[in-house]
């Protein structure tokens, strides 16, 4: 078995495994309440974390609008399941809010890429946050409802719809989409983080991936080369903003109510997700899973010391970057664990 299909299987690997794990604490009762809720948002920060390591890491553009894809995919597939809930089945429902989901989110990464791409560096960050909170505001300036004509839209307020009496209103402003299905589960988001990890890692080892991380080690050298770089890129931006989707679906169908605030798709919540990726290794994708389910966890774990648990946080972080990205540190490792591994196999054999 070459290296990259064992390294591949590790990290699915650590995957099931947790959930095994997670799902045995859970039947056996040692699972609190407050953990079990956990779960779910640890999973879609897991997936997102991967998205976004996909075009920092593996394509090599900053991006700091990825809540925003996560935040169409949201709201276009809660959007769906609320009309079509009395309607259609729980699972073809939810099967096709994915897929529109995810179709939305690809299509908004490809048309935003096609002007974004063309800048580099802090320009395409800045960018991507624009359209980031761009997305957020003009989502919450919609309102949406639907009666036996119809969908109706305004953009001023809920009366402006002039709808029948016995019309619904989906999408309330600043309120959001209240009362989607809850269809998500942690079987489903860790279904949703092994189909990622397995589009993400099997296109990084495909011809493709390799002209991928050709044109993020040398623009120049790539497109001498013949590699069409526009193509390369805008396939990266599109699936990553694709699987950003898929993140936002989980987590519009796990919430009673789908707010688009700074809390969730905003400024802050694109930068945690970066320092997942960044703390995770930059195109380390078993990394990115790692430090979003570490990092998630341990602010609502460390909950009970009120005052200190942030202190704790950054403390966390601050040890996890110099372990990650030490030069001394990366040499120990390596000289340790590899001299570990290696009189393991000695053994073995």
């Amino acid at each position: 078995m070459s290296k990259t299909k064992r390294d591949n299987l590790i990290t699915y690997g650590i995957v099931i495994l947790a959930f095994i794990i997670f799902q045995v604490l859970s039947a056996t009762g040692n699972l609190s309440s407050h953990m079990k809720g956990l779960l779910v948002p640890m999973t879609y920060y897991a997936v997102i974390a991967v998205a976004l390591n996909l075009c920092v890491g593996i394509l090599g553009e900053l991006s700091i609008g990825h809540c925003g894809f996560m935040c169409i995919g949201a709201f276009t597939s809660a959007f769906f399941s609320k009309v079509t809930e009395e309607v259609l089945p729980t699972a073809p429902r939810f099967i096709i809010a994915f897929i529109i989901g995810i179709a939305f989110a690809a299509l908004f990464g490809f048309l935003i890429g096609i002007p974004v791409l063309r800048l580099k560096g802090d320009y395409l960050a800045i960018v991507t946050l624009a359209f980031g909170e761009i997305i957020k505001n003009v989502i919450n300036a919609f309102y949406i409802g639907v009666d036996s004509h119809g969908l109706h839209f305004s953009m001023k307020n809920a009366m402006e719809l002039n709808m029948e009496e016995d019309g619904q209103v989906i999408v309330n402003g600043a309120m959001g989409i209240t009362g989607t299905p809850h269809d998500s589960n942690f079987a489903i988001g860790i279904a949703v983080l092994l189909i990622s990890l397995f589009v993400v890692l099997n296109l990084i080892n495909s011809r493709d991936g390799r002209a991928i991380m050709a044109v993020r080690d040398n623009y120049i050298a790539a497109e001498a080369s013949g590699i069409n770089v526009t193509r390369y890129k805008m396939m990266a931006f599109t699936i990553s903003a694709a699987i950003a989707g898929a993140a936002g679906v989980i987590f519009s169908h796990n919430i009673t109510t789908l707010t688009a605030s700074s809390q969730y798709f905003g400024y802050n919540a694109s930068i945690m997700i970066l320092v997942y990726v960044v703390l995770g290794g930059i195109g380390n994708i078993r990394g990115s899973v790692i430090a979003a389910c570490i990092l998630y966890l341990l602010p609502e774990l460390l909950r009970s010391l009120n005052t200190y648990r942030m202190l704790i946080y950054s403390i966390v972080l601050i040890v996890m970057m110099i372990v990650n990205w030490s030069p001394k540190v990366i040499e120990w490792r390596k000289r340790t664990f590899g001299n570990i591994l290696k009189k393991s196999g000695k053994e073995m054999a």
